[in-house]
């Protein structure tokens, strides 16, 4: 089985000198291809920077570019053109992670907002998709993606953690859902089981959100509690068991949505070569 994680936090300074090994770790365990997440300009650059880096192939590591809503209080034209020059580079297949984030409140509410309107505006002009953060600020999330929407190619609600309402509404705006390890959690995340037998095929997609949120259910459990893409694996069986579908059945749909949403190339994992060049 192939697995694509598409958010793995890869310039976290707890994966410093030790990335080459987790990606083996990642490749052995199924996971053939990854998507880095850029939270902010500089952790963007960085993750452009590992992809070119540890990726000789040129067909393994691929990244996102933008602005996380705590970052958005530093918001400015500079920043947009930067942002820009990023999404020129093909490494880079999304903007964001860019959203809204009213739990932490790390950046005022408005300037959150201006952030996540002028990213969605970057991704509807350049035709990108969006990589979407949203933590208990539904109801303005939604009221902003609707009038951007209709414009953009495509958008994933990444590492959704939110009741069936919400759900619903990100699916009726024609929207993609990510799914970690949260689903893995007994203690908060047990109202997500019901909820991802109503992500059709072809919306659903898996991520670890490395080095974070490390599935409960894993055993044995890493002795350092770090979560790393190897370990998508147990997300995909939890998902695979509540949507009452096979593994293989879930890594197949599931693969092929996140190759389509990102546009990655396919991999022939038993010869090495790219489907694309048989």
């Amino acid at each position: 089985m192939q697995l694509i994680d598409i958010g793995v936090n890869l310039t976290h300074e707890s994966f410093n000198d030790r990335r080459e090994a987790l990606l083996e770790r990642a490749y052995e365990a199924g996971v053939c291809q990854l998507v880095l997440t850029g939270t902010s300009l500089t952790e963007s650059d960085h993750a452009l920077g590992l992809c070119q880096q540890l990726d000789d192939r040129g067909d393994r590591l691929f990244s996102t570019a933008g602005v996380h809503p705590h970052d958005a209080k530093n918001w400015s034209s500079d920043d947009a053109r930067h942002l820009r020059a990023l999404l020129s580079e093909p490494q880079v297949k999304a903007v964001g992670e860019c959203g809204l984030d009213f739990n932490r409140d790390f950046s005022p509410r408005p300037l959150q907002e201006k952030a996540l309107e002028e990213q969605l505006s970057l991704a509807v002009d350049l035709q990108m998709p969006v990589f979407l953060h949203e933590r208990d600020a539904h109801p303005r999330f939604v009221q902003i993606l609707r009038n951007y929407r209709d414009s953009l190619p495509a958008a994933v609600v990444h590492c959704f953690t939110g009741e069936q309402r919400a759900l619903f509404d990100y699916l009726d705006l024609d929207l993609h859902i990510g799914i970690t390890g949260w689903i893995c959690d007994e203690r908060r995340g047990a109202h997500l089981h019901p909820l991802v037998r109503d992500i059709p095929a072809g919306r659903l997609m898996l991520e670890s959100d490395a080095p974070y949120l490390l599935p409960r259910s894993l055993r044995p459990k890493p002795k350092n509690g770090r979560n790393e893409p190897a370990f998508l694996g147990e997300v995909l069986r939890e998902v695979a068991l509540h949507r009452q579908e096979s593994e293989e059945q879930v890594a197949a749909h599931t693969t092929a949505c996140a190759r389509a949403f990102f546009g990655l190339p396919s991999i022939v994992e038993r010869t090495g070569e790219r489907e694309d060049d048989r």
